[in-house]
């Protein structure tokens, strides 16, 4: 990566706000601190991995380090320093053109958001998902709103693999669903910022109930990983503020494809004979 001699820095009061909790930070999130004070504003076209190749440490640390400081994550935090840069030059003529502007932004939300998914996903956290589910004989899964639609791509496909799977779309449906499950069934709940009610007091119930609880969301500390069992963080920070973005269930997305591949090498043969059987019903309804 090219180096810079010189950066606009932060805006004081956030600066203050990192220097105020340096005195925190020993070792590897030390070092990523003063990366963030070092770059300044230039920090918003800096990746997690970027930050973390100057850190001299792994983008895992980088993302501790923001919690640290008080941030839900790096996407926070390069909000918060492109809010305090300061105002930059008028944009070019293409770029004032609102759906050339809504489709530069969104692109680059979603690269973020896929970039950032090694920084808070690991393998093992995914094999031992994906074991956690092959070894379940019921699934029930949760999800409303915008990850809904995630909901219902992650049924399919585990359906698709022999799993037992209900996915019931009414929220109170849901929470019964997940209160009935048996202390070898599994709740995986799926949440961008893991504090939807209808989503967390489901999952609650489920871990009444003595079954296991698998989040899928997008924040590391929130009601819902405070309540799951397993958890899988992957998602990107809201760039359009008002405006959801679909950032976060792409990542969520990408998720579900790599759970749903680890789970086929788990499953062997009884996966691929589920499979047969849906390219069969695939195949009766396809012209």
């Amino acid at each position: 990566m090219e180096e810079r001699s010189e950066f606009t820095p932060l805006e004081s009061q956030l600066a203050a706000q990192i220097r105020a909790r340096l005195g925190e930070l020993r070792g590897t999130e030390a070092r990523v601190a003063q990366v963030v004070l070092d770059r300044g504003s230039d920090l918003v076209r800096l990746s997690v991995s970027d930050v973390a190749e100057l850190a001299g440490t792994a983008p895992s640390s980088v993302v501790r380090a923001c919690q640290r400081l008080g941030f839900r994550g790096y996407q926070e935090l390069k909000i918060a320093a492109a809010r305090h840069s300061p105002a930059a030059p008028a944009a070019p003529e293409d770029e004032t053109d609102p759906a050339a502007r809504a489709l530069t932004t969104t692109l680059r939300a979603a690269r973020e958001a896929l970039d950032g998914v090694t920084a808070t996903l690991g393998a093992d956290d995914l094999r031992a998902a994906a074991e956690l589910l092959d070894g379940t004989d019921r699934v029930v899964l949760i999800g409303c709103g915008l990850s809904g639609a995630v909901v219902l791509d992650l049924a399919y496909r585990l359906r698709a693999l022999g799993l037992p799977v209900d996915a019931p779309a009414d929220a109170q449906t849901a929470e019964l669903a997940a209160a009935q499950l048996p202390p070898t069934g599994v709740c995986l709940a799926v949440s961008h910022g893991g504090a939807t009610p209808n989503v967390v007091d489901a999952a609650r119930r489920a871990r009444t109930a003595g079954a296991a609880v698998l989040a899928l969301t997008s924040y590391a500390r929130s009601p819902l990983t405070e309540t799951a069992t397993h958890t899988l963080v992957a998602g990107g920070q809201d760039v359009v503020f008002g405006l959801e973005t679909t950032a976060s269930r792409i990542a969520h997305l990408t998720v579900v494809d790599a759970l749903t591949q680890t789970l086929l090498a788990l499953r062997g043969g009884r996966a691929e004979a589920a499979l047969r059987l849906s390219a069969d019903v695939s195949t009766d309804h396809t012209y």
